[in-house]
This record gives structure tokens, C-alpha cells and sequence, in this order.
């Protein structure tokens, strides 16, 4: 996809550039540059020397050599002092400058480190905010398959009141689905033993448990069998509602954070079978309402399940009407859930 949160080691990053969150003087450093800097070896030392250090939002470029990027491009991130002397618009800069200078590079990924996170001490949640709205500005009009690396679990400690908004929907809903799980399976089980018993018996201990068994969950559905009851197929129906919103495909594919080739596979084949992150993406771009996104599930063969996390997730941004899928995948990443436009689950 075109913006993917990961959790790794930038310099393992195989990318055509990675980005060194570097001091001023490009000379190296701690924390990420001193990686990048013992990763790349001696010579990536030697070039720096050349370039007459970077001034604070800005950005320079070298070869990668021992590294496994093409390019590394340098830039340096703000010293945070409380928010009130620019440091979200120096922030800012840093990513734009990097991505203009890829560009100019033909660089068709790159990945980038939490710029000012670490000894600059920019908060980290503020600092994530600053990169996915910069990044997100580059991706609207601009192909290139952007990373945003976090190095560890506590890289992302985020209190911001989205997060917690969607946990505790989550913590809701998730957690009395189980509940009512639990307890239809303890009826099936009670009901299962009474077969052998007399119809009479099984009366007289209904008060115990007065309920029948539970009907089949959405896992017993037959959604092949329900597919081809529809008028409409998925990607006729995703054509379809394009045009209605009068959209053109690229702002629809890019507010999806999806990538242009599979953008393009869905409109030339009509069969086409998304995966369900694929499906929640488009149903963000497009903006639908939660009955319309349920009926767009179905025609690719999905329904929204409280048994799934994912899914519980994507219901509150659907209810609550909160569609940028860049903060949505934030939020996501957070809780150790799949991204919407995810390479992993586009196949």
C-alpha cells in the first residue's frame, strides 16, 4: 500500500531510501544516525563531509552503500521546546523535504524513522500526528510506497482521545460479544446432553436454562451461496458508487491508501475477491454510512462480526463517521491490527 506503519529496524529496511534523523552537522550521532551511520560503514562518514552540514527541516541525500537502501536522505528534526517555537512546522518540513528530494531521486519507496522522538525529545504522539498528516499531503498527489518505522512496542504511546474512544468501544462491544458467546455455548452443551433424557424431563429443567440454542454464527453462513445471490459484485458496485460521488478512480484509490496496480486488477476484472481490509479502505474512502458499508461487505462476501477486534473497529469509525484511514490506521497499529490497504492482505 502507499503508507505502511511497521515495526522494525530501518537500517534492514530494503527501500530505495531511508531516512537518517541526523544533527546538523551530518557527522553522525546516537540513536538512529549512529545506527545508520555503523550499518552504511565508513563512507557514508566520508560523503557527509562533503555536503557542509543541513540547517533544522531540511534535508540532503547520499548513497546507501553497506546498507540495503539505495539512498540514505538526511534530515534534522527540531529540539522540542514545549511546542511555541515551530517545531510542528519544522517537524513537518522534515518529511516533505525528504519525500520532495526521493522524488527528484526516482525513488519509488522510502522509510522513514520517528524524526525528534529521541534525544530532541519531541512527544512521540504529536511527533506521529506530524508524520502522517505530512505524509498524507505527499500521497494524494504523488505514487510512492511510504513506511513509517517504529523501532519497539513503547515507540507508540499514544492518550490521544481517538485511541481511547475506539478502545473502550472496543472493550465494550468485543468483550460482551464473548460473554454471549460463552454463554450460548454453555446452552448448546446443556441442550446437547438432554437428547438422551426424555422430552418431559428436558421440560421440567428448561427454567435452568430457558433458552433454545443459539442459531448458527456468521461463520455457518454461506457467503459463496450469498455472493451470487447479488445483482452486483463487488467491484461493479465499488465502479459504481465512484461514479455516483463523482470521484475520480486515483482520489478514490489514494484516500484508501491503496496502491494504483490493485486499484487497477479490481476495475478490469469483475470476480475480482478483496480481502476484507481491501473492502473496509474503499468503504472509508468513499465515505458510506455503516448500512451502506454492510451491504458493500456482503457483495464481496463479508459481514461485520463482534467476534473480531478488527471489525469492532472499523464499526465505531463507520458509526462515529470518522473516515481518514491514515489516522484510522494509527489507531490500528496501535492495537496490533491489521492496516486497511495493508500489503500483507491484498492479495
Amino acid at each position: 500500500m502507499p503508507f505502511e506503519i511497521v515495526r522494525n529496524d530501518i537500517t534492514r529496511m530494503e527501500v530505495d531510501a531511508i531516512v537518517n534523523a541526523a544533527n546538523s552537522s551530518l557527522l553522525g550521532g546516537g540513536g538512529v544516525d549512529g545506527a545508520i551511520h555503523r550499518a552504511a560503514g565508513p563512507r557514508l562518514l566520508e560523503e557527509c563531509r562533503t555536503l557542509g552540514g543541513c540547517p533544522t527541516g531540511s534535508a540532503k541525500i547520499t548513497k546507501g552503500y553497506n546498507l540495503p537502501a539505495k539512498y540514505v536522505i538526511h534530515t534534522v528534526g527540531p529540539i522540542w521546546g514545549g511546542g511555541n517555537h515551530g517545531e510542528r512546522a519544522l517537524l513537518s518540513s522534515c518529511y516533505t523535504s525528504s519525500l520532495s528530494l526521493a522524488k527528484e531521486n526516482n525513488c519509488e519507496s522510502i522509510a522513514f524513522p520517528m524524526i525528534s522522538t529521541g534525544a530532541y525529545g519531541y512527544p512521540k504522539d504529536e511527533a506521529m500526528e506530524v508524520a502522517v498528516e505530512a505524509i498524507s499531503r505527499f500521497l494524494l498527489h504523488n505514487d510512492m510506497q511510504v513506511y513509517l518505522v517504529v523501532f519497539g512496542r513503547e515507540s507508540l504511546n499514544t492518550g490521544r482521545k481517538l485511541f481511547q474512544d475506539v478502545q473502550s468501544y472496543i472493550d465494550d462491544v468485543y468483550v460482551e460479544e464473548h460473554l454471549e458467546s460463552n454463554a450460548q455455548a454453555r446452552r448448546r452443551q446443556y441442550w446437547q446432553r438432554r437428547k438422551e433424557q426424555s422430552y418431559e424431563d428436558a421440560c421440567m429443567d428448561a427454567s435452568v436454562l430457558p433458552e433454545a440454542p443459539a442459531l448458527g454464527s456468521v461463520a455457518d453462513v454461506d457467503w459463496n451461496k450469498l455472493l451470487l445471490q447479488t445483482d452486483e459484485g463487488f467491484s461493479q458496485a465499488l465502479l459504481r458508487m465512484i461514479d455516483e460521488r463523482g470521484m475520480k478512480d486515483s482520489e478514490c484509490y489514494r484516500k484508501a491508501n491503496i496502491d494504483r496496480k490493485l486499484f487497477s486488477k479490481i476495475r478490469n476484472n469483475p470476480e475480482y475477491k478483496p480481502s476484507k481490509q481491501t473492502v473496509f479502505a474503499f468503504a472509508m474512502a468513499l465515505e458510506l454510512s455503516l448500512d451502506e458499508a454492510k451491504d458493500f461487505l456482503n457483495k464481496a462476501g463479508f459481514a461485520i462480526s463482534h467476534s473480531s477486534k478488527f471489525d469492532v473497529a472499523m464499526e465505531y469509525f463507520l458509526k462515529n463517521r470518522f473516515y481518514d484511514v491514515m489516522q484510522i490506521n494509527e489507531v490500528l497499529f496501535d492495537q496490533d491490527l491489521p492496516l486497511l490497504g495493508s500489503m500483507n492482505n491484498v492479495a
